[in-house]
C-alpha cells in the first residue's frame, strides 16, 4: 500500500468524542492495543465490531455506546491502516480478556463486515451470531448455526447489490435482513458521507438509533 492511499481515510465526526466519555450507564476503556471497550454496568452479551475500510474506528463510537447502554459490551479493535483486512484476527485477543461473557457476537460495517464473516467462518462454535452492516459475507457460513443479521440502507449506493444478492447463499437459511428506509451506507458510522454514496432521507442519528434497535432485538429476542 502506498502512503498517500493509507493516509487518505474518513475521519470521525467531532461529535464522536462525546461517546468516548464515561456515563452513568457505560464505562469507556482502552485495551493495550488501543481497542476501545464500551462496558455496561450489567453485561448480557459481547460484540466485537470491525470498522469499515479506510474509516477511522472511533466513527463507530456512537453506535457502540448506545448498544452498551442496552447491556451489550462492545469492543472496537483498532485496525492497521484503518483496514480490517490487515487485522482480520483482531478478535482472537479480545475475547480471551472477557472470559465471563458467554454470548459473543461479531460484526462489522462494509469491508469490516466482510472480514468479520471471513474470520468467524472457522470459529462459528465460539460465537452466537454475525452482524453485517452494509456488508456481504466473504466467508461461507451457510452450514453453521450462526444467527445472522444483515442491515442495509435503502439509499446505499456504495455496496455492490449484485454481489450482495449473490453472497446471500453464503449465509444460513434463517438469516434476518432488515432494510433501513432512507438510510445510506455511511450513516452506520459518524464520518460524513462517503464519495459515491446515495443521499440519505433520514439523519445520521436516526439511522444509528434504528440500527441499535434492530441489533438489540436480534441479540435478545
Amino acid at each position: 500500500f502506498g502512503g498517500a492511499y493509507l493516509n487518505d481515510y474518513y475521519h470521525a465526526d467531532r461529535k464522536c468524542l462525546d461517546y468516548l466519555e464515561n456515563t452513568d450507564t457505560v464505562t469507556v476503556d482502552y485495551l493495550r492495543d488501543d481497542s476501545i471497550v464500551f462496558k455496561p454496568k450489567e453485561i448480557k452479551a459481547g460484540l466485537i465490531f470491525y470498522q469499515g475500510g479506510k474509516v477511522e474506528y472511533t466513527s463507530y463510537a456512537p453506535l457502540m455506546h448506545k448498544l452498551a447502554e442496552n447491556g451489550i459490551l462492545c469492543v472496537l479493535p483498532k485496525m492497521p491502516c484503518n483496514l480490517a483486512v490487515l487485522g482480520i484476527n483482531a478478535a482472537d485477543d479480545i475475547k480471551s480478556q472477557f472470559k465471563d461473557i458467554d454470548n459473543w457476537y461479531i460484526g462489522g460495517h462494509s469491508l469490516g463486515g466482510a472480514m468479520a464473516a471471513k474470520y468467524v467462518k472457522d470459529k462459528s462454535d465460539e460465537y452466537k451470531g454475525l452482524i453485517l452492516l452494509g456488508a456481504f459475507s466473504s466467508g461461507d457460513i451457510s452450514d453453521t448455526s450462526l444467527n445472522t443479521l444483515s442491515l442495509i440502507g435503502s439509499n446505499d449506493e456504495i455496496i455492490n447489490f449484485d454481489k450482495y444478492e449473490e453472497n446471500k447463499e453464503k449465509l444460513p437459511d434463517d438469516y434476518s435482513e432488515k432494510i433501513i428506509e432512507g438510510g445510506c451506507h455511511s450513516y452506520f458510522g459518524c464520518y460524513g458521507i462517503q464519495d459515491g454514496d446515495g443521499i440519505p432521507e433520514i439523519t445520521n442519528e436516526e439511522q444509528i438509533n434504528i440500527s441499535v434497535d434492530f441489533i438489540t432485538h436480534f441479540i435478545f429476542v
